[in-house]
């Protein structure tokens, strides 16, 4: 009786009306409307009124039972070496770590003092268990406040979020039948959207059939410009991340065909985006139907799909160029290993992309009469043109596209600063981040140092204000807006790119951070994303969830997020003084804080494509001079026992080593024969020193490496050679 109350498939749990007194009115109310919408059982709403009270007089209470946890943690886990925080929002002086096989102590320890967070009302205290390195299943208990949810301590702890978040893409095609497989049977849908036309404001008429690309979030349309953005986020995951996430299959259709999974799955929406460019090298902004379709499955939504312009001349728009511009301009380079062809094509796209740039420079799109569907409405393209200079002179390397660059980059030099609340409309970071990134001859080095500091020193503040905050997440105050998951995703990107251009433990550190709040350590004790963790958020404003017949939301999709702006009726329901990370409802009605959409989850994909197989990046900025003898794809974090002989403990000779460019080295031993192949140096039996190294990258076909101590000897002190324990 006390289970369920369905609407259009969605089930409303009854644990979830006791809440605690922080976040019980919207839903306690919420689920009444709806049962008496459904005629549900009036003794069930006279049982749940009676348990709102009890919510209301004895919340304290029921710490240890409620349905949102007092003891908050990262649903899916750690990393083996990575900090590792709970957040408790009880009463308590101390905690246990207990494995969930059995239930036995595997750590102790006492909980830091209690901080309000504002945010949410919520007074907060932490449980660091960073000690706990062993790898599987635990959980956290609180004398009095109950235990957490299950998480796992794994190296590759975040493989399967990768996974299912990248396949959620695949999830979202246009176009054709989608089976997302026995994994999740069910979940699939019939071929779609095969027929589409010219919308009088595009300046064309007549039959287009436009077929491919992702549905852009909760409904069936598709965008250049938020498509711009979420496309540049994969492609750059795949040009900083790809040795780590090449060797994972998305079982997608293309698996197995050459080209690593990730650009498939992009090379899918690319293909929608290039036909929607016109002969002379604009873009149309949108496909879509003239509304919203209703909550039905894509094959069901009979709509007409329309190529819409700006309903003047020259009926492109310049940021919608600007987006294709720039991504084109990618894909030119990271396809040319896999589909040479299609590289080419991309080139091409981009160069008339940018020739149409520069004889419209501003041409502005708003809604013509009679579209309702979504605007991405964006007042000022410089930005867009920008980006798609920085990547054409990083593809090309002609000077032209530097020049422009060069002109304008100082009006954009405050995007460094903040972190957009909409990624789609501000692009340019991602102009001034790939200038630098692109390393390219001939570019201007006092600018590209510019950059590099700029992007330091916001990401230095960026850690400072996640450490300030109790609930370690980035957001400020005013981050609490339509999408403030993706913002979340996007501080995570700015810290990873700041750590590119100046190696720094905390910018990675900080970036997991954002992660864990996405994955569980939030207010709510949710995993914003569908299928993945102990509680993961279920009722997605998403169509093939709604419409369909599963009992679960489609899987790997992140959800929107707390939204202070209240821009639905549900949200709008809900107490005037909530806090603003607060304003949240798991309700496919709570378009405003519920939706998916493809730019979040593409900040999704690229924040897990870093921990993903081991944080290379940590590896670089805990060994800063490691001898890069080959090239090596997989990396692992590890506490590691370097043994050396006493008599060369001091040694200081600030020698050279010919063999590596210089530096200081301990050998790497390929055969495990004792003998340092590389450098020609004998191991050491007799007369050792240990030295244990906490979080330091190891190469797992290694034995032996060649490094220097990390602690106390000055970077000028090469060591002889030593050997090294995996712990």
């Amino acid at each position: 009786m006390f289970e369920k109350c369905e609407k259009q498939h969605e089930r409303l749990h009854f644990a979830r009306v006791l809440q605690g007194v922080g976040d019980f009115g919207g839903y306690y109310f919420m689920f009444v409307r709806l049962c008496r919408k459904k005629e549900c059982n009036p003794l069930l709403v006279g049982l749940l009124t009676q348990a709102a009270f009890l919510v209301l007089c004895l919340s304290s209470a029921l710490a240890a039972d409620s349905a949102v946890p007092a003891i908050k943690v990262d649903q899916v886990g750690y990393l083996p070496q990575a900090t590792k925080t709970a957040l408790v929002t009880a009463p308590g002086k101390t905690f246990v770590v207990k494995r969930d096989s059995d239930g036995s102590t595997v750590l102790q320890g006492k909980l830091s003092a209690a901080v309000s967070s504002h945010d949410t009302g919520d007074v907060v205290a932490a449980a660091d268990f960073t000690a706990l390195r062993t790898p599987g299943s635990y959980y956290v208990e609180v004398p009095g406040a109950g235990r957490s949810f299950t998480f796992a301590i794994q190296p590759d702890v975040y493989d399967r979020a990768y996974y299912l978040a990248t396949r959620a893409f695949y999830g979202q095609r246009c176009g054709m039948a989608v089976d997302m497989g026995s994994e999740f049977p069910g979940y699939s849908h019939a071929i779609c959207h095969q027929h589409g036309d010219f919308d009088v404001s595009s300046g064309r008429q007549g039959e287009h059939d436009n077929i491919g690309g992702w549905h852009d979030a909760g409904d069936y349309g598709r965008y250049v410009v938020n498509s711009g953005i979420s496309t540049g986020a994969l492609v750059w995951a795949w040009e900083m991340n790809g040795d780590k996430v090449r060797k994972i299959s998305l079982n997608i259709p293309e698996s197995g065909d050459g080209t690593p999974d990730l650009l498939s799955e992009v090379r899918w929406n690319l293909r929608w985006m290039l036909q929607m460019q016109d002969d002379d090298g604009g873009v149309w902004p949108k496909q879509t139907s003239k509304k919203f379709s209703g909550f039905v499955m894509p094959q069901d939504d009979k709509l007409p799909s329309a190529v819409i312009g700006t309903g003047t001349t020259p009926f492109k728009s310049t940021c919608a160029t600007g987006d294709l511009a720039a991504v084109a301009a990618i894909a030119a380079r990271v396809y040319q290993p896999y589909d040479a062809a299609f590289a080419v094509k991309n080139l091409k796209a981009a160069r008339a992309a940018w020739n149409w740039l520069e004889q419209h420079p501003n041409v502005i799109f708003k809604n013509p009469p009679g579209i309702s569907t979504g605007e991405y409405g964006d007042d000022q393209c410089g930005d867009e043109i920008l980006w798609a200079a920085a990547e054409l002179w990083r593809t090309t390397g002609d000077e032209s596209f530097n020049r422009y660059f060069l002109a304008h980059r100082s009006e954009y030099m405050g995007s460094l600063d903040v972190v957009p609340a909409e990624n789609w409309r501000e692009v340019g970071a991602m102009g001034l981040w790939t200038y630098v990134l692109g390393n390219r001859k001939g570019s201007d080095e006092k600018v590209v140092e510019e950059i590099r500091g700029a992007t330091i020193a916001a990401a230095q503040r960026i850690v400072e204000q996640t450490r300030a905050n109790p609930y370690r997440v980035s957001l400020l105050t005013k981050d609490y807006v339509w999408g403030s998951n993706g913002v979340a995703a996007s501080y995570g990107m700015e810290l990873i790119v700041a750590n590119r251009f100046a190696p720094n433990p905390a910018y990675i550190e900080t970036s997991l951070d954002n992660l864990h709040y996405l994955l569980g350590r939030n207010a709510f004790s949710l995993s914003w994303v569908t299928q993945l963790g102990s509680n993961p958020f279920s009722h997605p404003h998403h169509r093939p969830s709604g419409a369909g017949s599963t009992a679960h939301p489609w899987p790997g999709m992140l959800s929107g997020g707390p939204n202070a702006g209240r821009q639905d009726a549900l949200l709008a329901k809900l107490p005037a003084d909530l806090p603003p990370a607060r304003n949240y409802v798991d309700d496919q009605n709570s378009y405003a804080s519920n939706e998916i959409a493809i730019n979040w989850q593409a900040m999704l994909v690229f924040l897990l494509s870093v921990p993903n197989c081991g944080i290379e990046e940590r590896a670089k900025l805990l060994l800063p001079r490691i001898c890069q003898l080959r090239l090596l794809s997989v990396l692992r974090f590890a506490s590691l026992k370097v043994v050396v002989p006493v008599e060369l403990q001091d040694y200081r000779s600030g020698k050279d080593d010919s063999q590596c460019n210089g530096g200081p080295l301990i050998g790497v031993d390929n055969d495990v024969d004792g003998q340092c192949n590389q450098c020609g140096l004998p191991d050491h039996s007799n007369d050792h020193v240990e030295h244990v190294f906490e979080k330091v990258a190891v190469r797992l076909d290694f034995r032996i490496l060649r490094l220097h101590h990390l602690e106390d000897r000055p970077p000028e002190s090469p060591w002889p050679d030593a050997s090294i324990e995996v712990l």
